[in-house]
């Protein structure tokens, strides 16, 4: 039988997409809130059947490396945690690292590609130089994970294979987190292995890391890598982007996922997990901080001003025609 998340059956509808008073989408999926004693506060559809939690486990991963003796730093930390756009910016900040380890471009491992920002896309074009592989979302992840190779003599050809030690301690390090064993192993989009665990230890695992910084017995690189999140939101993900706004406006942690993965912890450790079934993320950042401020979270008044910055009008003709809204499971918790 092949490994599976849960299906439709189990989901609930978590957004609606209305266009001309119509009705035109529907996203089903499921979600967890956690209080920051870790108890369930919230829990909506199947939180247990594994999901790949994708770049979701950039923080955890992140964490590994730096257990390893990688010696990241600031901005370096929050790109090794970054789904980034590939900005001029975050470029540079990539290739200080691979130059901090003895490395190069060529070493990285993820695949080539253009970046989101346009800015760096024009350059690139006009410069003649094309894709590069720091401009990948994954670079920051990978130029620490070569650092990881260079400070323990690792191979670095082979770095993403799964029994490479650094995955193999990167494995232990989530499992650890989550409080739970991975489910399945597979190959992320730029190559490293992407573990499958519940929503349920995917929340558990960014509610500890979001309360390192408070925990003077937590581990001291786990707060690094949540203060580093929050000090440097524009590395995480990009200027204007919802997980970097989420971040410079509500001092909460913020990771998209691919397929529709979005994981939200404040620093007290509330913490929310959403995993849109159909794999769009649109509606996840409205879903997650809508569950946080049911929960009494964060506040209302500061999730709604953040909400009208990164929640994407329906558009036709040039102008609004609809909106994304709450899906009835979710609006209900307002009721």
């Amino acid at each position: 039988m092949a490994h599976a998340t849960f299906t439709a059956d189990d989901a609930v509808e978590l957004a609606v997409i209305e266009r001309s008073g119509f009705i035109e989408s529907r996203h089903l999926g499921s979600a967890v809130v956690l209080a920051g004693d870790g108890t369930v506060v919230t829990e909506l559809g199947d939180i247990r059947t594994p999901v790949f939690a994708r770049s979701t486990l950039k923080p955890l991963q992140a964490l590994a490396s730096m257990q390893t003796g990688v010696p990241l730093r600031g901005t370096q930390v929050a790109l090794a945690c970054a789904s980034h756009i590939g900005s001029l910016d975050h470029m540079d900040v990539v290739e200080g690292m691979l130059h901090a380890a003895g490395l190069r471009e060529t070493d990285l491992l993820c695949p080539a590609e253009w970046p989101r920002d346009e800015n760096a896309h024009a350059w690139l074009a006009r410069s003649g130089q094309g894709k590069r592989r720091l401009a990948h979302n994954c670079s920051g992840k990978h130029a620490a994970f070569l650092w990881a190779c260079a400070e323990n003599g690792w191979d670095r050809r082979n770095y993403l294979e799964p029994n490479h030690p650094l995955q193999q301690r990167i494995r232990a390090t989530i499992e650890e987190y989550a409080e739970e064993l991975i489910a399945h192993l597979g190959i992320d989009g730029c190559g490293a292995p992407v573990a499958a665990l519940s929503l349920h230890g995917l929340a558990r695992a960014f509610s500890r890391l979001a309360k390192s910084p408070g925990d003077e017995d937590a581990n001291a690189r786990a707060a690094t890598v949540a203060t580093s999140m929050l000090d440097y939101p524009w590395a995480v993900q990009g200027h204007d982007r919802a997980n970097t706004v989420v971040m410079e406006e509500l001092g909460v942690l913020a990771k998209v996922g691919a397929e529709g993965l979005l994981v939200l912890a404040t620093p007290q450790g509330a913490t929310v997990a959403v995993k849109v079934l159909d794999g769009n993320v649109r509606a996840t950042t409205l879903v997650g901080l809508t569950m946080l401020a049911a929960a009494d979270a964060v506040d209302v008044p500061d999730v709604a001003r953040v909400l009208e910055r990164v929640v994407e009008p329906v558009m036709g003709g040039g102008r609004q025609v609809g909106r994304i809204r709450l899906g009835r499971a979710v609006s209900a918790l307002l009721d």
